[in-house]
């Protein structure tokens, strides 16, 4: 059996869960948008005592940069330091995949007074994820203040090869100002 470390820094809530034949025999969380960086480390230690780890799933965004490059970075170093494969997901659809609804809207907090958001029909995402006010989503159920679920993330198909970024950098070089 395949045991799977899944990882997700695209919101507030830093995750990491171990997951293997479709079951979580670990998981574990850390609220703060800021905390990514000490958390993930301290939450994957605890959580891979006495396992083999066979694969990495990780969510590839969208969400804040530094954020995302935390989850996205640590995943690819333990995969290659134990030689093991590296998956990517949309968070999104991790999020999408606990709801039964039939026509709906997954948004998590972009700051700036955004979304990151995505469409769902039927549990397939129709489109690319967005950015946008939360004032122009309208027509459907829109569901917030979600966050990716490990055992979803790890079932889904793909293989997502760059972060889900949907915002120009804040910082520029000296020479582009």
């Amino acid at each position: 059996m395949t045991i799977t470390l899944a990882i997700d820094t695209s919101t507030s809530r830093t995750c990491v869960g171990i997951i293997e034949a479709g079951e979580l025999l670990w998981s574990g969380f850390k609220d703060g948008a800021t905390a990514h960086g000490p958390a993930l480390p301290a939450l994957v230690q605890e959580a891979i005592k006495g396992r083999t780890i066979d694969e990495v799933v990780v969510g590839m965004g969208p969400g804040p940069f530094t954020g995302l490059r935390i989850g996205i970075a640590f995943a690819h170093s333990f995969a290659i330091a134990r030689s093991i494969p590296v998956r990517g997901i949309c968070s999104l659809d991790a999020i999408a995949a606990q709801l039964q609804s039939k026509d709906f809207i997954v948004t998590v907090d972009a700051r700036r007074k955004e979304v990151y958001w995505a469409r769902y029909v039927d549990g397939v995402r129709m489109g690319e994820p967005a950015v946008n006010f939360p004032s122009v989503l309208e027509g459907t159920e829109i569901y917030s203040d979600l966050f990716p679920d490990l055992l979803a993330m790890v079932s889904l198909k793909g293989d997502i090869k760059e972060p889900i970024y949907l915002r120009h950098p804040d910082a520029v070089a000296t020479a582009d100002r």
